[in-house]
Order: structure tokens, then C-alpha cells, then sequence
């Protein structure tokens, strides 16, 4: 067995030669199995994102290819979850990290992880967040930050996970090491009404009945009282950086 060589976060950038940042997400996990927990923090170009259950959906690869000729590339990411659009004012934070067990021990204390280095460098910044579910917003699950009191709290960050057996060579001698994929994507300064219209579009053109609200999603600049979000991603990813940094993953 390989011994893993840290227990606390390097920074990684994204390849630029990587034509789909979700499949350079992925990459993170390898160095995750043979070097220890990385982050990396990273934006996409305009693009939605769905998950795999997604492929069920009849004509999806026509609406998929439809979207993708009018500058909309449609990604598809292994974890769970809902459809969630990516773009400018959109910041990513992927955590990648081993666990000595898989998901039903440590799916949880992930999520809550990811919540709180996230919070932490929101707090920063004088925005207050906490963790639930926003019915009406994209991609919602019990582990989105939301911002406002919690009967009219607005989603600003989504959250989801992706698990994978370690390798052989760095496997523990019972076989239940495992490789986690902490995903977020927060709202920085994106525009609520564009990107819940272009999430709407496509569930529309495959015919899901699925439809977002987007008054229930609320962005960092509007968070924070901002009238001008120049150089505001920046503050955000190095407040979140130094959150990260400061931290133990779950496990370790």
C-alpha cells in the first residue's frame, strides 16, 4: 500500500488543454489517491451541466446538440442531482480527498465540510449563510447554502458529490478506502433571471416539466449590497481558498 504523503489541501489550476472541465474535474481524484486532498477552484465557460440520470430523457442528445450549436455546450457530470448552469459570475469549488470508508459513513460530514468553508469565506465578505433546502431553485438538495431568513431564504450555493473505490496500490488492507469528489458552485455575480431561463429552456426542450424560479437563488453581489462586482470573484475564491486551506478534510 502507497501511504497518502498529506492530509491537508494543495491547490490545483485546471488544464488548459482540458476541452470538458467536468472530465478535469474527475483528474482531481487521482491526485487525491496518490498525493492527498486537493482543491481547486475554477470557472466555466457558459454551459449547463446534467447529471447522468438525465440520459433516460427521450431526444435528450438532440436538445443536448441543439443547445451546444448556439454556444450552450450541455456537460454531463457522474454525480447526482439536477440540472445546474455554469458560466461567468459563477465560481466552482472541488474538493477531491481520500476517506478510510465510502458514502453511507461519510456522505454527510462531506457536505457539511463543503458547506463550511464556503460559509467561512462568505463570512468574510459580510454575507451570512447556512445549509438547507430552497424549493423552486435549480439543482436543490438538503445541502444548499442559502442566504435570508429560513422561510424565505434564497439558494447561493449548490452542492453535490461524486464517490470512487480507491486503487489497489493505495488501498487499506480491509478495501474500504475511497476517493470523494466534493462539488459547489456558487453564485457570485451571475445573473438570476438569465441563467434560471437558460436552465428552463432546456428542461422545456426535452420535455421534463421541470421549471425554476428565479427569485429563490440570490448571487453574492446582491448578498452583500454590492453596486459594483468589479474584481469580486477574485475576493470571493481567495476568501474561500484560505477557509479551505485552514481546514482538515472529513477523515483525515
Amino acid at each position: 500500500m502507497t501511504a497518502m504523503t498529506s492530509t491537508m489541501f494543495s491547490f490545483v489550476d485546471p488544464d488548459p488543454a482540458e476541452s470538458d472541465p467536468l472530465q478535469g474535474e474527475l483528474a482531481l481524484l487521482d491526485h487525491a489517491a496518490r498525493i492527498g486532498p486537493v482543491a481547486q477552484l475554477w470557472e466555466a465557460p457558459l454551459s449547463l451541466v446534467m447529471p447522468r440520470s438525465y440520459l433516460r430523457q427521450p431526444g435528450i442528445e438532440g436538445a443536448r446538440a441543439a443547445f451546444a450549436a448556439k454556444g450552450c455546450p450541455v456537460w454531463l457530470r457522474m454525480s447526482g442531482g439536477g440540472l445546474v448552469p455554469q458560466g461567468p459570475g459563477i465560481l466552482n469549488v472541488s474538493l477531491a480527498y481520500a476517506v478510510p470508508k465510502g458514502a453511507a459513513t461519510w456522505m454527510e460530514p462531506v457536505y457539511l465540510h463543503l458547506c463550511e468553508v464556503i460559509a467561512a469565506g462568505l463570512r468574510e465578505l459580510g454575507v451570512e449563510t447556512h445549509w438547507q433546502a430552497v424549493e423552486g431553485s435549480f439543482c436543490d438538495g438538503r445541502f444548499n447554502l442559502a442566504w435570508g431568513p429560513c422561510d424565505r431564504a434564497r439558494k447561493i450555493a449548490g452542492t453535490a458529490q461524486y464517490w470512487r473505490r480507491a486503487p489497489a496500490d493505495v488501498q487499506t488492507p480491509d478495501g474500504q478506502r475511497h476517493l470523494v469528489l466534493a462539488h459547489a458552485i456558487l453564485l457570485v455575480d451571475a445573473d438570476p433571471v438569465e441563467i434560471n431561463a437558460r436552465a428552463n429552456a432546456f428542461e422545456a426542450a426535452i420535455g421534463s416539466g421541470r421549471h425554476y424560479d428565479p427569485a429563490k437563488v440570490v448571487s453574492v453581489s446582491e448578498a452583500a449590497g454590492l453596486d459594483d462586482a468589479s474584481g469580486l470573484t477574485a475576493r470571493v475564491s481567495a476568501a474561500i481558498q484560505a477557509a479551505i486551506a485552514a481546514s482538515t478534510p472529513p477523515g483525515n
